[in-house]
């Protein structure tokens, strides 16, 4: 609990009984009161911070949810900066090769290549672990 504590709320005696000596009664008041009042805003700052940190985890990211216009079906990686990417723009499949700084269409596909629900429907083996990994540290 003490390390939650802001060092200057660990402090207040020994500012205050300085304070006390060598200023009037009222401003020694005043500076432990006004220190009161950061330390609490400091807390409920800090409180904040933690309570949206816990929201988004709880909730997850929203970010790509609703309806999308376009989604990356497959992603190949060609080198260690390259890559082709299977792209669906709104109902049409394109094929894109992707570099550092440029993005090139290769190929329009007049039929669907991949069925857009059979590409969201099964995530490869790394995603898979990755979710039981993220998953595993929630309670359930």
């Amino acid at each position: 609990m003490n390390r939650l504590l802001p060092p200057i709320l660990l402090l207040l005696p020994a500012i205050s009984a300085t304070a006390s000596e060598t200023a009037p009664p009222s401003a020694s008041a005043a500076l432990g009161s006004q220190l009161a009042q950061l330390g609490l805003g400091l807390l409920l700052v800090v409180g904040l911070i933690f309570l949206l940190g816990w929201l988004l985890r709880r909730v997850g990211p929203m970010a790509g949810q609703g309806s999308q216009h376009i989604r990356l079906l497959a992603n190949v990686p060609l080198g260690p900066r390259d890559r082709l990417l299977l792209v669906d723009v709104g109902g049409t499949q394109m094929l894109l090769g992707a570099s550092p700084g440029r993005i090139n269409t290769l190929h329009v596909f007049e039929q669907p290549v991949i069925d857009p629900g059979q590409a969201q429907a099964a995530p490869s083996e790394f995603a898979r672990k990755l979710q039981a990994l993220l998953n595993k540290d929630r309670p359930t």
